[in-house]
């Protein structure tokens, strides 16, 4: 059973940073194209950004570019969310998402592109 824990998040000033993980347990995680997204409330789940598989390319929302790098290491089946510079439009749930068949045709900022999720975890941002 695939599992993704997403953690990192927390409470951070306008212009901190914080750094988000997610531990998934998939054999196949070497070759899993992973995802971060976000939902604020009420509003819908938004991508944040991609990395594929090989690592070779990665993918941001225009809203989180320049300010966001996301990472991997497959030694420890991990993937990484570096934000600097957060802002408090940066506010929400934040989850971490596998295409664990590391598909060619992945599309990153497709939800639906998506095997399985984690359960979030929060980040806040304070003026």
């Amino acid at each position: 059973q695939v599992q993704l824990v997403e953690s990192g998040g927390g409470l951070v000033q306008a212009g901190g940073s914080l750094r988000l993980s997610c531990a998934a347990s998939i054999l196949t995680f070497s070759t899993a194209n992973m995802g971060w997204f976000r939902q604020a409330p009420g509003k819908e789940r938004e991508f944040v950004s991609g990395l594929t598989w090989t690592g070779a390319s990665t993918y941001y929302a225009d809203s989180v570019k320049g300010r966001f790098t996301i990472s991997r290491d497959n030694a420890k089946n991990t993937v990484y969310l570096q934000m600097n510079s957060l802002k408090p439009e940066d506010t929400a749930v934040y989850y971490c998402a596998t295409d664990r068949r590391g598909r060619i045709a992945w599309q990153p900022k497709t939800l639906a592109s998506y095997t399985d999720w984690g359960q979030g975890t929060q980040v806040t941002v304070s003026l």
